[in-house]
């Protein structure tokens, strides 16, 4: 699998992948948040393509990946507002993915809500002089 956490590489192409590309999603404004866009569905097609059929990216098991990744999932409502787009259409196998991590009882008790999450980035965005 290309996205193996434990290998120090590919930590850093995971953390560059989902959380800087996710972050300029609502901590940019005109062209920079047109070419985040763009880059953020790049990323977020390239784990989909490593997910590709499997229920999980470990699987038939939720394993290390899906617990790092499903976090991120709480972000999606923020970078859908900020960046105009809407992350089911352009990568459904990924939301798929989420909403069946949600099924599970570990999961499902942990994930912080969307709208608070969406309301902490407007607070960001305000204090980094975005808004």
């Amino acid at each position: 699998m290309f996205l193996n956490p434990d290998r120090k590489v590919n930590r850093k192409i995971f953390q560059f992948m989902v959380v800087t590309v996710g972050r300029k999603t609502w901590a940019t404004k005109g062209e920079e948040l047109e070419a985040a866009k763009k880059e953020f569905i790049e990323t977020y097609k390239i784990l989909e393509g490593e997910l590709g059929d499997k229920p999980y990216f470990g699987g038939e098991n939720f394993g290390y990946l899906d617990v790092a990744l499903i976090p991120f999932y709480s972000w999606f409502y923020a970078y859908e507002i900020f960046g105009n787009f809407n992350i089911d259409t352009q990568c459904p196998k990924i939301v798929a993915w989420a909403k069946r991590c949600m099924k599970r009882a570990s999961v499902s008790k942990s994930p912080a809500d969307f709208h608070k999450v969406h309301e902490y980035a407007l607070k960001l965005r305000k204090k980094h002089g975005i808004d």
